[in-house]
């Protein structure tokens, strides 16, 4: 059948002239001038139902496209009382897709899979491979994929993207705006948003969305108002094409109040006579506009109002089931009245105002109104062409639902719930699978035993034998809105639902499925800061205990292990990684077997086993990037360079963490990108690029929704600050990281440094018995296996403080200070040493705890430590040592010894000023004048190694030398006792300092430099 159009009609009812708002458009101008300059801008226009916001957009964008500008329009589209999942960033892409094809493919190059959830038809170029999964960053990769498409697109023209009706907007549409105002930095942007500021009452969910858009400086609001009276004059001069009489002004601002719209519906009214009498609400004024059409098209206008925002002309046809004439003839009538209107595009229809529609709508019976939903069900499921493929599940469900029809509505809003994930719409997928629930007792029995199978619930064992094919239990049910909970952030709801599914499972006999629940629990209470969640893991473990391998038993393992390591490691904590892994490969569970392997690979490192479980990490990551597994990515990234900067393999960690932040930018992991850049901060310090780490750990604060990434960014400015001598700042930002981190679940690897910085505020402050006292927390509560690498800094400042309190003859230091030595030493005789840095450590901790108790050690014991640690590459403690050693050669006051201290003492001063650590500067300068010593001393010379030139470290320089000789990384490693891996990160950074793209490259502007010729002719002798 053809579809049916009409000749366009003029409107007589929407003023030509436009009205006031001269402040509100000046607004917008200023943000488009900024936008068109490079700044991203985001605005919110609000309003009451009919005061005009969707005129002052036309007005603006018709005002952009002047200019050349790229205008989309994206409508919230309701169905009933539903919104279609992303239905106006959806409209605005595909729009955005015919106005600028070339561009937006570009933008969306290698990532069409994950977009094609927005925009279906960019999947025609990207064959899915992994459309099915979710995971605990789905939601946020998306988001992150299209802000950085938006940004693209608009990099070189300026494209405003404007979205209407909020008010109806699904949770996944708000979720996704308020990630665009949040995280937009670039590109030349304007999204403005409109919604009806009336509609908003204190339940509204777009309520808590406004909140924070407030707290935001980046997003502008704009309030519209009501006219006044010369305003409402100029408005009816405009729609009458003549001055009105004042006192038809008056009257009709009086009874439109201001409102826009009703003064247009009151001037027309007036104009044609039809007022006479009227005395009614104005909600009764445009019922009576309706109701004076013929009865077909009231009958057309009653079905309209109930299908939707807008409702094709072909599905209008089933529904009304009217002659094609006399359906051509109703409509005609309704949009010559001005009650509908064509919408965008020609293919359907739409009231001219919503506020009609809710007017009609809101004067529908009961029974009609279900009829109607019904209708429009048949009608769809007679021909699903009726309506765009992408909307046909979502509005089926939402008009079967409506219809009161449960044998109907159960399987269409499960059906729907499938196609709400695998856009990633989990908020959406959790209110229909919730409503699934309320239809399950409602349903018969014969409707029940004939539904989908599963879909998905991560390792949940289905019910029944085949879960492919068996239907959906209400056990499964449940699962299914657990993860879907969990995943769109409802925990709450989440937690009531695994509640009632255990208290289902009471009676049932069935640990497995239990077990799963009680995980999620964990997981839930967790997120919700009620609890570490151990008592939910281990009720689950004891669950699993004896049953046979399956997938829910591995990840029982394999989260017991991961919560192990992190809060309690050791021999248990090792016992589940390993079998987690050995389960997880039996059932062919990938993803568990991978972070299994990850977390016993850190395990065993901590256990001393340090090579075997680097390597065991190292082969991790290579599988995730041979494969592209995005939901292993992030953590490989994150805990093997963790576990390298532990050991003091800073420099390693420093390369896969770059590697980590191109992947997570990538793929757009935002949370896993916030704990790269928090472990790139830490990293970062430990080698002495002090700018750089301060850089990374505001990126950790900045990046991603996760609290504690943004407290391990916090914590690393507060050492820095406390470094630096800034003890103010050290203590805002120990708050800051102390907030984040909260109190429901302590860790050791979020505790132990917090008490570092801690200890040295006290230590800074003169306030000795302070630091003891942070100091006694730490040693009451113990270092177990695996938290030596924050342990050794902790005693190391405590034993510092003590040691300088004892040479500063503090008065205070006196009374209990042997006792509290006794119990360092102690800490330190049974705290393992199993890394050079840890043993470097331990040697310093130790001399400053003689120093402290009046044994002070001979030159040569911080001489060793000097040597120690210009192999570590820390030159903030090695500059320390080189102190402690100046100090110790002029207690001796021999004249070689005083040479030996002054060029220390340089040394250190250069270094300390370098890095901006004012209090080394200070106690070397001071150290210097008590010496009578002269740190000044004529400009060196130019380098003579031209390696010097380029920034090479030593380790960087032998592996250059190996690279021009032609070595590969495996022979490179063999020559200088490292790994593969590390030979491949040393070479990165080479090639990344050199500016150059390859090994060839590099060798050849070594020779270029003369950078080995002593080397060539000794090896050519």
């Amino acid at each position: 059948m053809t579809h049916a159009k009409l000749d366009p009609v003029e409107s007589r009812s929407v003023s030509p002239v436009f009205v006031g708002r001269a402040t509100e458009l000046e607004t917008l101008h200023d943000a488009f001038a900024r936008a068109a300059a490079g700044e991203p801008q985001a605005l919110v226009i609000g309003g009451e139902a009919g005061v005009g916001k969707t005129r002052l957009v036309e007005e603006f964008a018709t005002a952009a496209a002047r200019e050349g500008t790229v205008v989309v329009l994206g409508g919230c589209v309701e169905i009933g009382a539903d919104g279609l999942p992303f239905a106006p960033f959806s409209t605005a892409l595909r729009a955005l897709r015919r106005e600028l094809p070339d561009e937006l493919a570009a933008a969306a190059a290698g990532q069409e899979e994950e977009l094609a959830r927005l925009l279906p038809e960019l999947a025609e170029t990207a064959p899915a491979h992994q459309a099915n999964r979710s995971d605990e960053e789905g939601m946020a990769r998306l988001f992150e994929l299209t802000a950085r498409l938006l940004e693209r697109v608009a990099a070189r023209r300026t494209v405003v993207v404007a979205l209407e009706d909020l008010h109806w907007a699904d949770a996944s549409t708000r979720h996704l705006l308020a990630y665009l105002f949040r995280t937009l930095r670039t590109g030349r942007l304007v999204v403005l948003a409109t919604y009806r500021s009336d509609d908003i009452h204190r339940r509204h969910p777009l309520r808590p969305l406004l909140a924070e858009l407030d707290r935001l400086r980046t997003v502008r609001r704009i309030d519209l108002g009501r006219f006044n009276r010369a305003e409402v004059g100029r408005q009816i001069a405009g729609i009458l094409a003549t001055e009105p009489d004042p006192a038809q002004v008056d009257e009709i601002f009086e009874r439109s109040d201001g409102n826009a719209f009703f003064v247009e519906e009151l001037a027309v009214a007036t104009h044609e006579g039809c007022c006479t009498g009227l005395t009614d609400t104005l909600r009764d004024l445009l019922l009576v506009r309706v109701e004076r059409l013929p009865e077909a098209a009231q009958r057309v206008a009653r079905i309209v109002a109930e299908g939707g925002s807008t409702v094709e002309y072909r599905l209008i046809e089933a529904v009304a089931r009217l002659a094609e004439d006399d359906l051509i003839e109703a409509l005609r009538a309704a949009v010559n009245a001005n009650i509908l209107t064509a919408a965008p595009g020609g293919d359907g229809y739409r009231f001219r105002h919503s506020l009609v529609r809710e007017a009609v709508g809101d004067d529908l019976l009961p029974g009609e109104r279900s009829r109607l939903n019904r209708r429009y069900a048949e009608a769809l499921e007679a021909d699903p062409t009726l309506v765009p493929a992408g909307e046909r599940v979502m509005r089926l469900a939402s008009y079967w639902y409506h219809a009161h029809d449960p044998a109907k509505a159960l399987p269409a809003v499960l059906e729907a719930s499938v196609a709400a994930r695998r856009r990633h719409a989990h908020s959406e997928q959790l209110r229909l699978l919730e409503r699934a629930m309320e239809l399950w007792d409602s349903a018969p029995e014969d409707i029940r035993a004939t539904l989908r199978p599963v879909d998905y619930t991560e390792v949940y064992p289905p019910c029944g034998c085949d879960p492919a094919t068996t239907p959906l239990r209400y056990l499964d049910l449940m699962a299914e809105a657990a993860v879907a909970g969990r995943l769109c952030g409802e925990r709450e709801r989440a937690l009531k639902i695994t509640k009632r599914a255990l208290h289902l499972l009471e009676d049932e006999g069935d640990p497995l499925r239990a077990a799963w629940f009680w995980v999620q629990r964990s997981r839930l209470v967790q997120a919700q800061a009620r609890g570490d969640g151990w008592k939910e893991l281990g009720t689950a473990q004891e669950l699993v205990r004896g049953l046979p391998p399956s997938e829910v038993h591995a990840e029982v393992l394999a989260t017991a292990a991961n919560w192990s390591m992190l809060r309690d490691p050791g021999p248990d904590a090792m016992s589940a990684a390993e079998r987690a892994v050995e389960y997880a490969r039996m059932v062919g569970a990938e993803d568990i077997e991978l972070n299994a392997r990850l977390t016993l690979g850190g395990l065993m490192v901590e256990a001393g086993d340090t090579e075997a479980g680097l390597a065991q990490m190292h082969e991790v990551r290579d599988e995730v990037l041979a494969r592209g597994l995005t939901a292993v990515v992030g953590r490989s990234h994150v805990n093997l360079p963790s576990v390298l900067e532990g050991v003091g393999r800073s420099e390693d960690a420093v390369g896969i963490l770059r590697e980590g932040l191109r992947l997570t930018q990538q793929w757009g992991l935002r949370d896993s990108e916030a704990w790269v850049w928090a472990n790139l901060a830490e990293s970062l310090i430990s080698l002495g690029r002090w700018d750089e780490a301060a850089d990374a750990a505001v990126n950790a604060q900045r990046t991603g929704q996760a609290a504690k990434p943004r407290g391990g960014g916090s914590n690393s400015l507060a050492r820095l600050a406390l470094a630096r001598g800034d003890i103010a700042e050290a203590g805002r930002h120990l708050a800051a990281a102390r907030a984040f981190y909260g109190t429901h679940d302590p860790m050791p690897q979020n505790n132990l440094p917090m008490s570092y910085v801690a200890l040295g505020i006290s230590a800074a402050e003169g306030r000795l018995l302070d630091a003891r006292a942070e100091a006694d927390r730490a040693l009451s509560a113990g270092f177990p296996p695996g938290t030596q690498r924050y342990a050794w800094p902790l005693l190391l400042a405590a034993a510092i403080a003590e040691s300088d309190a004892r040479a500063h003859a503090l008065p205070a230091a006196q009374e209990g200070r042997t006792a509290f030595l006794d119990r360092l030493f102690e800490a330190v005789r049974k705290l393992t040493t199993g890394a050079p840095l840890w043993l470097a450590y331990e040697k310093w901790t130790r001399a400053e705890l003689d120093r402290a108790a009046s044994r002070a050690p001979e030159p040569d014991t911080w001489s060793d430590l000097v040597t120690a640690f210009e192999a570590l590459e820390r030159p903030y403690d090695l500059a320390q040592v080189r102190h402690r050693l100046a100090e110790a050669l002029l207690a001796i006051g021999g004249d070689d010894e005083r040479s030996r201290a002054t060029e220390l003492l340089r040394l250190t001063r250069a270094a300390a000023t370098h890095l901006g650590a004012r209090p080394l500067v200070d106690a070397t300068t001071h150290l210097a004048q008590r010496a009578r010593l002269t740190l000044t001393a004529a400009p060196p010379p130019p380098p003579t190694d031209p390696a010097d030139a380029l920034g090479l470290t030593t380790r960087e320089r032998d592996v250059l030398r190996l690279v021009s000789a032609g070595r590969t990384n495996r022979q490179i490693a063999e020559e200088l006792f490292i790994s593969p891996k590390t030979a491949s990160v040393h070479v990165s950074n080479i090639l990344g300092k050199l500016g150059v793209s390859g090994r060839g490259e590099a060798a050849a502007l070594a020779h270029r430099m003369g950078l080995f010729v002593s080397e060539s002719l000794t090896s050519g002798a």
